[in-house]
C-alpha cells in the first residue's frame, strides 16, 4: 500500500505485520474501527518459528472468519508428552478441555500468516510496507509518528492510539520509554522443519535431557494432510547460523528415540530472552505479542498469547476511541501483563527443568512428574493452562 501524502490522521497506527498485528486488524476492522498498519518489512517474512494454535486462540479468533481455513491446513494433536530417552514422565491430553477445539491445532507460522494476509486482501486492509517506525513523540489527544519509507521519504502519521506489534526489538516499546526486564538464555535455540521417520506422528513430545531440551512436533504438508513432516527445537551450547541435517540427527540420536531424519526443510539458530515490558500501555502506546513478551518456545505459548492480546485490544480501544472510557484499556493492560508474567514463569520453569544437570536432580523432577502423572485433576489442570484456557471456564 502506498501511504497518502503527509500528514496522515487515523485513529489506530498499528506498528508491525506479524500474527498479532494482522489479528488486531481484522478485529479492529470488524468493530468499525479505522486502522492505518505499517511493517518495516518489504513482504511478509517466510519463516516459521511458531508451530501450533491453541484452544483459547482458536477461539478469539473465531469471529474474524479465518478459523475454517486454518482448521483446513492444519494437524490436530490431542496429547502433549514430556519423555527422557523412551520413557513417557508426563502424559497430557487435550481431548477433554473444556472448548469448541479439544486439540492443538499445529500450524506453521508462515501459513498462519498467509490465512490472516489472504483475509485482510479480501477485506481491501492494506498494509504499507516498507514502512518503518522512526519516532513517536505524544500529544495531548494522541501520538504523531515519523515513519522511513523505501524511497528516501519520510510520512508523518498523527493516530490517536499506536500500537506496537512489532517484535521483540520493538521500536514503539523504545520510542514509548518501557523497560523490558529480564534475561538472556545462554543456551542457543536451533529451529530445524525435517522429514523424519518417527513414531510421533499422534502427538507433540518434549524431550527432557542432560544435554538439554528437544521438541518434536509433526507439522501438515500444505493441504493439512499428515505424512512425515516435523518441527524440531532444541537447546544447544553453540551452533551455526544454519545447522546441517546432519547436525540435527545427533540431536534426536542423543535426546529421542530412534528416527531418521532423511531431509532437512529449513533451519535457523537464534538466541532467546526470558524478558517482560515494564508496562503494555503508557498514554497513548499500546503493546502487543512479543513487544511486551519473549520467552523460551516450550509449551508453545508465543504467538497464542500474542493474538490473544491483540484481539482482546480490540474492543476496549473501540470504546476508548468512541466513548472517551479508558477503563476497558486499563483493565486489559492488566490482564494481559499478568498472563504473559505467568507464561514466561511457566516456559522459562519448563527449560529449566529440562536441562537439569545432575542425576539426583534429573531423578526428583522425574519423579515428582511420575506423581503429577497419576493425578487426573492436575493432568487436566495442565491440559487446560497449556491450551491457555481458564480454570474456571
Amino acid at each position: 500500500m502506498t501511504l497518502p501524502a503527509p500528514p496522515l490522521h487515523t485513529d489506530i497506527l498499528i506498528a508491525g505485520a506479524g500474527p498479532a498485528g494482522m489479528a488486531l486488524r481484522l478485529a479492529l476492522a470488524r468493530l468499525g474501527v479505522a486502522a492505518v498498519q505499517v511493517d518495516k518489512h518489504a513482504a511478509g517474512l517466510n519463516t516459521s518459528r511458531a508451530a501450533v494454535l491453541h484452544a483459547r486462540t482458536l477461539e478469539v479468533l473465531e469471529p474474524l472468519g479465518v478459523v475454517p481455513d486454518l482448521l483446513a491446513h492444519g494437524l490436530k494433536i490431542q496429547d502433549f508428552r514430556i519423555r527422557t530417552g523412551g520413557d513417557v514422565l508426563l502424559h497430557i491430553g487435550f481431548d477433554a478441555i473444556p472448548s469448541a477445539y479439544p486439540f492443538a491445532l499445529l500450524c506453521p507460522q508462515n501459513r498462519t500468516e498467509a490465512i490472516l494476509q489472504s483475509t485482510l486482501d479480501a477485506a481491501g486492509l492494506a498494509i504499507a510496507r516498507p514502512a518503518r517506525l522512526v519516532s513517536a513523540t505524544a500529544g495531548p489527544d494522541g501520538i504523531t509518528a515519523g515513519l522511513a519509507l523505501a524511497d528516501g521519504a519520510t510520512q508523518t502519521v498523527h493516530a490517536r492510539w499506536l500500537v506496537g506489534c512489532d517484535g521483540a526489538h520493538s521500536a514503539v516499546r523504545d520510542l514509548a520509554g518501557i523497560a523490558f526486564e529480564g534475561g538472556d538464555y545462554s543456551e542457543t535455540f536451533v529451529l530445524a522443519d525435517v522429514r523424519m521417520d518417527g513414531p510421533w506422528r499422534d502427538e507433540v513430545s518434549l524431550f527432557f535431557s542432560p544435554d538439554g531440551l528437544m521438541v518434536v512436533a509433526p507439522l501438515p504438508e500444505d493441504d493439512g494432510s499428515s505424512a512425515d513432516r516435523y518441527r524440531i527445537v532444541a537447546t544447544v551450547a553453540a551452533t551455526t547460523d544454519q545447522p546441517p541435517l546432519a547436525d540435527v540427527q545427533a540431536l534426536v540420536d542423543q535426546r529421542g528415540p530412534a528416527a531418521r531424519v532423511h531431509e532437512l526443510l529449513w533451519s535457523s539458530a537464534f538466541h532467546l530472552q526470558h524478558r517482560l515490558a515494564a508496562h503494555v500501555h503508557r498514554g497513548r502506546f499500546l503493546l502487543c505479542g512479543d513487544a511486551a513478551h519473549v520467552h523460551s518456545p516450550a509449551g508453545g505459548q508465543g504467538m497464542n498469547i500474542g493474538i490473544q492480546d491483540a484481539v482482546e485490544l480490540a474492543e476496549p480501544l473501540a470504546l476508548a476511541l468512541r466513548e472517551g472510557d479508558l477503563a476497558g484499556i486499563e483493565a486489559w493492560a492488566r490482564r494481559r501483563h499478568e498472563v504473559a508474567r505467568e507464561v514466561v514463569r511457566m516456559t522459562d520453569g519448563l527449560t529449566r527443568m529440562a536441562t537439569v544437570s545432575t542425576g539426583a536432580g534429573r531423578a526428583v523432577r522425574d519423579a515428582v512428574l511420575g506423581l503429577v502423572g497419576h493425578s487426573e485433576f492436575l493432568r487436566q489442570r495442565i491440559a487446560i493452562r497449556l491450551a491457555e484456557l481458564q480454570p474456571e471456564r
